[in-house]
């Protein structure tokens, strides 16, 4: 019996660094190598500074990857790099490193969206079949998709302004805490009353799948801006409150749009329904609950890949990568680093979408 192709996979959208070794759904090797560190003076991402970090870590995580694997570079079968979406600076670096690699070594080249690694993670964890409703929420989007093959996916609804994650890390800024956001804020949330500020829930008054999370942040500026000017600052608790106050909103938003998105997914008759849930905001705990319960009562299987694998890593580009080796589909040297790269090309363009093309 033939071994599945050893697939090298490279990361650097955002601001992680990251590179693995995938053969199959077996995981052989998987480094990250963070940048909180070099952006915690600025209160997010700088991408030029995410660049250089990429330019100069990139390599040093392959040598580790490699090393963690036991195995040598010309035993890989070929080599997938996210190609976009992302900020270009340093999707070019890892286009860049992955191009030279395939030169020198003579090994297919697979050009990968990365929203479709993360929409095909739960295929590597869990080896959920086709077709399965995913909820891919992370830093900077938000979509129900279904998805029917490793290049098919249809989009229900999605943020139409600030992703859950973005709300999650300005909220955090407007609140004093460290970055990134939504652990700081998940973190004050446990300690606070959710129930105590009367926060929105945005477009649950409206029909569809569509999200939006800027209403739901300003909302809670008002609340600091209030406080702040009837005792003079936040005390600890206030603080908390907020956070589980917004926290909740985002969980019965996220809850009850999953209700609707799973009304149209059943339509489809799949032989195994299931919700899968993935990307950074997927490391929530709170919202993978609410997700749960709305799978038991909707009779739906429930699947969330591990937290190391929910946020952006390289194991879920490289088995994207495999799918479409499997296929057939490879690149050349033509591959260009792309900011924006929708996953469903018919669907109109969410609110957001510029001269360089819808942003999801």
């Amino acid at each position: 019996m033939t071994s599945p192709p050893l697939i090298l996979g490279l990361e650097s959208s955002c601001d992680d660094t990251a590179a693995a070794l995938v053969r199959g759904r077996d995981v052989l090797s998987s480094v990250v190598m963070g940048q909180n560190a070099l952006h915690a003076d600025f209160g997010g991402v700088v991408p030029e500074i995410a660049a250089r970090a990429h330019a100069e870590r990139l390599d040093l995580c392959v040598e580790q990857a490699l090393d963690e694997a036991e195995v040598s570079l010309s035993a890989i079968d070929a080599i997938a790099v996210t190609a976009g979406p992302g900020l270009i600076g340093g999707v070019l670096s890892g286009v860049m490193l992955a191009k030279g690699l395939s030169a020198g070594l003579g090994k297919p080249l697979i050009g990968v969206n990365h929203l479709a690694g993360h929409a095909l993670t739960p295929r590597l964890t869990d080896g959920l079949a086709f077709p399965y409703l995913m909820l891919l929420v992370s830093g900077g989007h938000c979509q129900f998709l279904i998805v029917r093959g490793p290049e098919d996916f249809s989009r229900l609804g999605g943020t139409i302004d600030d992703a859950p994650g973005e709300a999650f890390d300005k909220t955090a800024r407007i609140l004093g805490l460290t970055q990134p956001g939504g652990p700081s804020v998940e973190a004050e949330a446990l300690k606070g009353n959710e129930k105590r500020f009367r926060l929105p829930r945005p477009l649950l008054d409206r029909e569809g799948c569509d999200m939006s999370f800027s209403g739901l942040k300003t909302a809670i500026l008002r609340q600091r801006d209030a406080l702040i000017t009837d005792q003079g600052g936040l005390t600890q608790q206030d603080r908390a409150d907020l956070c589980a106050g917004f926290q909740a909103a985002v969980r019965d938003v996220l809850a009850e749009k999953t209700r609707r998105a799973i009304a149209l997914y059943r339509a489809e008759n799949p032989s195994e329904p299931a919700l899968a849930v993935a990307g950074g905001v997927a490391a929530n705990k709170a919202l993978r609950a609410a997700l749960e319960v709305v799978c038991e009562t909707q009779d739906l299987r429930f699947t969330a890949p591990p937290l190391r694998l929910c946020t952006d890593n390289a194991a879920m580009i490289a088995y994207a990568g495999s799918e479409l080796f499997a296929l057939g589909r490879v690149s050349d040297m033509s591959l260009a680093a792309r900011p924006r790269w929708p996953l469903d090309k018919r669907a109109a363009p969410l609110i957001g979408s510029g001269k360089k093309g819808a942003k999801a």
